[in-house]
């Protein structure tokens, strides 16, 4: 396993385990699962609504808190500098935790204009060792370069819609050239029509591997992030099962090429809810 170095020399496993839409009563046998599997990333938020039970899975676990990579993130409706230090303490309890190693910021509804104001919160709290690190999701290039502007802490990630019909290439060498890691949701199209993609299912048959497998470690190899999201063991399993191949540099290409600016979430520019 592979551990990406943060700007504040933390060490992040570079593939986790993700749980958004995974149910409460899905999330402790999912969770443990991939904990037993290998995975010692796993990345939730407040909204998900199961943080209580992946705190419970890592109470379980018997796995020191040194052992693990845990991500949890403050929701829309908690922003502003208030509000985010009482929502963490609100995920803590939630989590079983005394820290979490990556707080992210989860979508900058920009209409409401506070995400400053909250990452000034999440400053305060990698200060008070709440947080090892700290980050945003869903920013586009300018709102990264407002905070890069206002804030002292640049994100050490930035959590996206990624895969390979939404390859994000602006916003990775953005990313890459100031230091934030780039971090994939979503990395699979949420299991879509890219895992059916010829040229993926071509590449796939050429490794004896699955098309998600040949997506995961095309993420892998551009140095992104990724969180993959299961329920189902064998596919825990599978997510994981990536670093016994390589793709080549024209497997790497042909999946670059579908590139198609597809994506299944909303733009962070026009997602104002609260």
């Amino acid at each position: 396993m592979k551990s990406m170095s943060l700007h504040n020399q933390v060490e992040m496993p570079q593939l986790g385990f993700g749980v958004w839409q995974v149910e409460e009563n899905e999330a402790v046998p999912a969770v443990t699962k991939a904990f037993e599997t290998g995975y010692r990333h796993i990345d939730t938020a407040a909204i998900y609504g199961n943080e209580k039970q992946v705190g419970e899975a890592i109470k379980q676990s018997g796995l020191g808190r040194d052992e693990m990579f845990i991500t949890t993130k403050v929701w829309n409706t908690d922003q502003g500098y208030d509000n985010t230090m009482q929502a963490l303490e609100t995920s803590l309890d939630k989590l079983g935790l005394d820290y979490v190693d990556l707080y992210l910021i989860h979508w900058p509804t920009p209409e409401f204009d506070d995400y400053v104001e909250t990452y000034k919160a999440l400053e305060q709290l990698q200060k008070d060792g709440k947080v090892k690190a700290i980050g945003v999701c869903n920013f586009d290039i300018e709102h990264l370069e407002r905070l890069m502007d206002e804030c002292d802490v640049k994100p050490a990630v930035n959590q996206v819609e990624c895969h390979p019909y939404l390859a994000q290439n602006e916003l990775k060498e953005f990313c890459r050239k100031h230091g934030i890691h780039l971090e994939a949701w979503s990395p699979l199209m949420q299991g879509g029509e890219v895992l059916k993609d010829e040229a993926v299912q071509s590449i796939a048959e050429k490794h004896s591997k699955t098309p998600a497998q040949v997506i995961i470690r095309w993420h892998l190899q551009n140095d992104t992030i990724v969180i993959p999201k299961s329920v189902t063991p064998s596919r825990i399993e599978e997510n994981f099962d990536v670093f016994d191949f390589e793709l080549s540099a024209e497997d790497m290409n042909a999946i670059n090429k579908l590139d198609r600016g597809e994506r299944k979430g909303p733009k962070p520019s026009e997602m104002n809810v609260r």
